[in-house]
């Protein structure tokens, strides 16, 4: 299917409601998760995917990414309550067309799944706002060698102890490190430094 009739897979059941009624909008099919979500976009040949980000089997995000690796052409539709940094950039940076609150009224869904269609970018007025935040932020320091060391040890599950052994230096000098990487990665734990790491490349 090709536009102006864009094919939707994974809708909520308001959306597919307000898609019955549109002549230039055919509802494919629906999915239960992320993982199912993937099998029938591509086995229906879909232009668009409405996708939900907090899913059993595999989260958006992962579909999203997975989606874009094997079916670039597909474009995707976060529809979704979730509406924090911790959600927004992640799908944005994985591929995904649009970002939509499911509380957006039913004319602004329709007009995101025309413009996805045409491949224009569609963002929720809460999310774009965020993202200007998110641009506007200054740019924190880059994490030092021996910050660098201490995050890739916390990421190979090393405790306090164990990284200040291991880099000859006190536990309290590690929580200083841990401290310093927290300000600059902008999180507030061990867990989201790793991940954010991981998000930035600075761990492989």
């Amino acid at each position: 299917m090709l536009p102006p009739h864009p094919g939707t897979a994974v809708t909520t059941r308001r959306a597919r409601a307000a898609f019955e009624t549109e002549p230039d909008i055919d509802v494919a099919g629906e999915a239960a998760n992320g993982r199912e979500g993937i099998d029938r976009a591509a086995a229906l040949e879909v232009d668009i995917v409405l996708m939900d980000l907090r899913m059993p089997e595999m989260d958006g995000v992962t579909a999203i990414t997975a989606l874009r690796h094997s079916h670039p052409h597909i474009k995707v539709l976060v529809l979704t309550t979730f509406d924090g940094d911790s959600d927004v950039l992640p799908a944005i940076e994985a591929g995904a067309t649009g970002y939509l609150l499911k509380d957006a009224p039913t004319d602004e869904l329709l007009r995101a799944v025309r413009a996805a269609a045409a491949g224009e970018p569609v963002l929720s007025p809460s999310v774009a706002g965020r993202l200007m935040g998110q641009v506007r932020r200054p740019v924190k320091a880059a994490l030092t060698d021996r910050e660098l060391q201490v995050l890739a040890l916390v990421a190979d599950g090393a405790s306090n102890r164990q990284a200040a052994a291991k880099l000859f230096i006190s536990e309290a000098s590690i929580k200083t490190h841990l401290l310093h990487i927290y300000d600059k990665l902008g999180v507030r734990d061990r867990a989201a430094a790793v991940g954010e790491g991981y998000r930035r490349g600075l761990l492989s």
